[in-house]
């Protein structure tokens, strides 16, 4: 589900069972990141594949990149591998006008 910045920053606000996954590359990650965000690197292939399944099914997970393609793509991934809360952050970084840190 895609969500804008506004209705993404409030929902994971209000959200106690809340994850937020970066997935950038490590490098993309290393520049900056959203506080307490998670990276796990989509072009890992099936190694992107093998760390969402463990992931836990129950939490919901805020979702991001770059520009919004590739956590696009990441939730849908997520969906079909039985995750149900996945939530894309539409423009991604690029657009993002909260706090970031570095590592």
């Amino acid at each position: 589900m895609n969500l804008s910045q506004e209705e993404w920053i409030a929902q994971l606000a209000a959200d106690k069972n809340a994850v937020i996954l970066d997935v950038r590359t490590e490098d993309e990650f290393n520049d900056g990141y959203i506080e307490n965000a998670v990276n796990i690197d989509i072009h890992k292939g099936q190694g992107f594949i093998y760390e969402i399944e463990e992931l836990d099914k129950n939490k919901n997970y805020y979702v991001y990149c770059r520009s919004g393609a590739r956590s696009a793509k990441a939730c849908q991934i997520m969906n079909e591998l039985g995750i149900e809360n996945a939530y894309n952050l539409l423009g991604g970084i690029l657009d993002w006008e909260g706090e970031t840190v570095q590592s």
